[in-house]
């Protein structure tokens, strides 16, 4: 599942592309067709991210609600003058690319004929965008907007004053492990599986720490640590944990193999202590930590 900084791209990128632009808004799958409509000929406002959410505000007070889930991916294209990523989402084929102006065509007649299931497209003047695969795709209210956000918990990619406190507060009020609050979006928002193993490890945390036995110093600096590592994920479009002194030499951005430390090394040697990486099922979710590092 895209994590919180690919939906935070695609805020910026929705910002920087379409911004006070009027949009086509269409359909071609026919499942969003009644919701196109409110949005169809409108112009957007604003795009906000907040957690695994996306927000299209439209100047009419009606929001286009995003979460892509396990599947959903934006595809986008346009003129030599539209820039940003081909992709952000879901892995399929390319996952997040970044292709730039000369690579597009100079000459734009428009979007392509629609490929695939595409929920939901966005036309505006030099370029669109794709949605399919989406959890949740819906117009809604500001005031239903709002409506989820409340639901959610503070997101380290926004990190308003008191969300570091609310964190720690949220934290420590629960039993359940360290672990598991880590994915609950009500705690947290915005964090995936891999943010969480890698982060837990550069804290060294065990991830079977029950929420309220993790001290305040503790849990104020995984907020600290999340916030960092998540907006270097914003800014490198991949999620890479490790300090460069772990990488291939001369390999930067390094491969998919040296980026972590523990997600998806499961079997291998810690980088650190040299233990075997484990394994486990935690809630229906693969977790990875180091037994030597992250020990109670």
């Amino acid at each position: 599942m895209p994590e919180g900084h690919s939906v935070r791209r695609l805020a910026q990128q929705f910002g920087d592309v379409f911004s006070g632009e009027t949009l086509a808004v269409s359909s071609p799958q026919g499942r969003f067709t009644a919701g196109a409509a409110l949005l169809d000929g409108q112009v957007l406002t604003e795009a906000r991210a907040h957690g695994k959410h996306l927000f299209l505000h439209f100047d009419h007070a009606v929001v286009l609600h995003v979460h892509l889930g396990l599947y959903g991916a934006w595809d986008f294209g346009g003129d030599a003058t539209f820039r940003g990523a081909s992709s952000i989402g879901a892995p399929r084929k390319i996952g997040e690319s970044e292709v730039f102006g000369d690579a597009r065509a100079p000459a734009y007649a428009g979007p392509p004929e629609p490929k695939g299931a595409v929920r939901v497209r966005l036309v505006g003047r030099h370029g669109w965008a794709d949605l399919r695969g989406a959890t949740t795709c819906a117009a809604i209210t500001e005031a239903e907007a709002q409506s989820v956000l409340a639901r959610l918990g503070p997101d380290p990619l926004r990190n308003q004053p008191g969300d570091r406190a609310r964190f720690v507060q949220g934290l420590q009020s629960r039993k359940a492990p360290i672990a598991a609050l880590l994915m609950d979006q009500k705690v947290i928002a915005g964090v995936g599986n891999v943010y969480r193993a890698e982060v837990l490890f550069r804290q060294r945390l065990d991830p079977w720490l029950p929420g309220n036995a993790v001290p305040e110093e503790a849990a104020g600096l995984l907020w600290d640590d999340t916030a960092a590592v998540m907006a270097d994920g914003v800014r490198d479009g991949r999620i890479i944990t490790t300090p460069a002194s772990y990488w291939a030499e001369g390999a930067v951005p390094p491969s998919a193999d040296d980026a972590h430390y523990v997600y998806k090394r499961e079997g291998l040697p810690c980088r650190v202590c040299a233990a075997t990486v484990g394994i486990t099922d935690l809630l229906g979710r693969k977790l990875y930590w180091c037994p030597g590092c992250q020990s109670p």
